[in-house]
């Protein structure tokens, strides 16, 4: 449970400490005194979003923490899951810096605040009014349900197993989508495919077959040219080998004079073995050079069947058309092989919806026989509310199966006697449904170990003996639980066994919000004010020492 409370430069609060008890401790100030401060202070502990609009001084940081006794609470093994160090007295701490960012610590550690929400929902639960509002919904009466029934775990298995479902769904959905895809362009697919094997790709070296082709096309051109080049070299009476067999004769006659001359003979001689064997490979070119009508046709065809290709394919050269190739192979392949792939998937999709089922089957009987203890405690409570007449009745139907079961449930309600039960969120008034919250939060207290509960005007709407019956409904919880509430109504605010009292300061440079805790004194003049106004009369005093117990 909370044992003290630290708020520094937090909206009007410019520094408190609070020390509650362990019973119910009761808030009560003026309208717009900043009673609902306390509870945003504690919303941060929980991890709620933090602003630096929140900041009483923005050149200073905000500090909110919190101390928890957690001895008698069984939390060892979730701080051990959380990794953090498990303390007897626990502090819980959050930081908003003037710049705006936040930090958040646990006994010293910082942690995320995904960390600090896990933590704190296991010590206190904060009703607000928007909860009272949530109460019409079907989704937040199922999670009623399955708060008294302790279901909890069961809900996280049914979760689970939906998700692995969902998975298993999508991906065999995606496969057969894609097969449908793919199957209908399946026989374009393999009209393409023959067309680009029967073009026999791999055999074709495109780039020495346009070379060839070239020549080919030009061989009378090449083979005039050749001739031209034998002529030169050998073939004419001035001829470059006449010319340089001449030079050696010569030479070798004047070798013995030089050695020089020599090495130059021998060089000369070198050229000319050179040249001879130049001479015979373009003799042999030349010979072999014939404008081949044929091979040309061929060519041409094989270079033709390629070009078409890929200008169909829309692809620049040989390799990637090959690629292009082998890509439309492997959706052939895939189609082909797909059979087996879709029963297999369909197969492990059909085994998670089982298996989903019977985790979600075994969940809705647990809440089916959650569904009528849970209305006659409901009944019970809401009789000792003042509401004698009052009767819930919790309809249950199965739905298709979602993230939260196969359950949906809705709360029938009316406050009169011989009334059929309509939905909650038709013929409940303000009143009304504060009563049916707090009978909520009764019930389901008796169920948990939650250390802290905090009420936020819960008793909206009501007045006179009821509010009386109110108040014993909280006293008694206080028996068992830290309570905390913001009340307006003076026949509960008798009951706390510690009394807060939150008023504006305006001494100072600029407003603050102040609290502060009432003696018996201030108790009696604070509900004899709640009874009677500003200047209460002596009546009044009496009624409020009255309400107290005060002799």
């Amino acid at each position: 449970m909370l044992k003290n409370l630290l708020i520094k430069n937090y909206a009007l609060i410019e520094h408190t400490e609070i020390t509650p008890d362990n019973g119910l401790n009761i808030i009560t100030g003026e309208t717009g005194a900043g009673k609902s401060i306390m509870l945003g202070a504690l919303g941060l502990l929980k991890g709620g979003r933090a602003d630096s609009k929140a900041l009483f001084d923005t050149s200073k940081k905000c500090v909110i923490e919190g101390s928890f006794d957690i001895s008698s609470y069984k939390l060892k093994e979730s701080f051990k899951d959380l990794e953090l160090d498990y303390e007897k007295v626990t502090i819980l701490r959050r930081e908003i810096t003037p710049s705006g960012k936040s930090r958040a610590f646990i006994n010293d550690t910082p942690v995320r605040l995904e960390v600090m929400r896990k933590v704190s929902e296991k010590l206190m639960d904060i009703h607000s009014q928007h909860d009272t509002l949530q109460l019409g919904s079907n989704i937040y009466q199922l999670n009623l349900v399955d708060s008294y029934g302790k279901l909890e775990a069961k809900v996280e298995h049914v979760f689970v197993a939906y998700k692995e479902y969902r998975k298993t769904a999508q991906s065999y959905q995606q496969l057969l989508d894609e097969y449908n895809q793919i199957k209908e362009e399946f026989e374009f697919n393999q009209f393409q495919l023959k067309e680009l094997d029967d073009a026999n790709l791999d055999d074709v070296n495109q780039e020495e077959l346009e070379k060839e082709l070239e020549m080919l096309e030009n061989a009378e051109n090449i083979k005039v040219a050749l001739n031209t080049v034998l002529e030169t070299l050998t073939r004419s009476d001035f001829s470059a080998d006449t010319s340089i067999y001449s030079a050696i004769s010569e030479l070798n006659g004047l070798t013995d004079y030089s050695k020089k001359l020599e090495e130059i003979r021998d060089r000369l001689d070198s050229c000319h073995i050179e040249l001879r064997d130049i001479i015979t490979e373009v003799e042999g070119e030349e010979d072999n050079l014939f404008f081949d009508q044929e091979r040309i046709f061929m060519i041409k065809e094989t270079l033709d069947g390629v070009y078409g290709l890929q200008q169909k394919h829309r692809v620049n050269d040989l390799q990637e058309l090959i690629e292009k190739r082998e890509s439309i192979r492997s959706k052939v392949d895939k189609v082909e092989s797909f059979d087996e792939a879709l029963l297999a998937a369909e197969t492990e999709k059909k085994a998670a919806y089982e298996a989903m089922m019977e985790i979600a089957g075994t969940l809705s009987e647990a809440r089916k026989k959650a569904i009528e203890p849970l209305a006659n405690e409901l009944n019970s409570t809401l009789a000792d509310l003042g509401m004698p007449n009052g009767q819930i009745v919790i309809e249950h139907r199965e739905t298709e199966p979602t993230v939260i079961g196969i359950d949906e449930v809705e709360l029938l309600f009316t406050a009169n006697k011989g009334r059929a039960p309509q939905p909650l969120r038709d013929v409940a008034s303000g009143g009304e449904f504060s009563r049916l919250m707090l009978a909520i939060k009764y019930i389901l207290a008796s169920k948990t170990s939650l250390p802290t509960i905090i009420f936020d005007e819960i008793d909206t709407g009501i007045s006179g003996e009821i509010a009386i019956k109110v108040g014993a409904i909280m006293e008694e919880m206080g028996k068992n639980h830290q309570v905390f509430t913001i009340s307006h109504l003076p026949q509960i605010a008798a009951l706390g066994s510690k009394h807060y009292y939150v008023y504006k300061d305006h001494e100072g440079s600029s407003t603050v919000s102040k609290i502060r805790t009432l003696n018996q004194e201030g108790r009696v003049q604070e509900i004899a004010q709640m009874i009677g106004g500003s200047q209460p009369s002596e009546g009044a005093i009496q009624s409020a020492k009255e309400l107290i117990g005060i002799k």
